[in-house]
């Protein structure tokens, strides 16, 4: 990758396929719910990390959403609509995926996963837009 700017679009476009899935299974009944969370948490980690790249922030290799946000707003950037939010896809991203099992309790909307990877893509889309 040549440049900041081309490694955000690529990050964009992984996103982009993450919310794919979620949109696909997300209409299955029986879709586990703890691969919709993980795919929402990878489409917003993707779409905040390319902000990121696009604005010139060095990020470290986590999956911590928090962490990413705290990037973000140490640069002065504007938040994600669902900026609050996003911390609750953080054990989808970490904790599951090295667990050996999955906890059944964390909560799971397809159509309020979709809703929010939708959102934080189309803020991403615009940040970059903007540089």
């Amino acid at each position: 990758m040549n440049s900041a700017h081309e490694h955000a679009r690529a990050l964009l476009a992984r996103a982009r396929d993450d919310l794919y899935v979620v949109r696909r299974l997300g209409a299955e009944a029986d879709a586990p719910g703890w691969v919709l969370g993980f795919h929402a948490q990878q489409g917003v980690e993707k779409a905040l990390k390319a902000v990121l790249s696009e604005i010139g922030v060095e990020y470290p290799r986590t999956h911590n959403l928090v962490m990413l946000l705290e990037l973000l707003r140490a640069a002065a950037c504007p938040l994600p609509p669902d900026a609050e939010e996003l911390g609750l896809l953080v054990p989808f991203g970490v904790v599951l995926r090295y667990e050996v099992f999955v906890d059944d309790d964390l909560p799971v909307d397809a159509a309020g996963f979709e809703a929010v990877v939708t959102r934080t893509i189309d803020w991403a889309t615009d940040r970059l837009t903007r540089t």
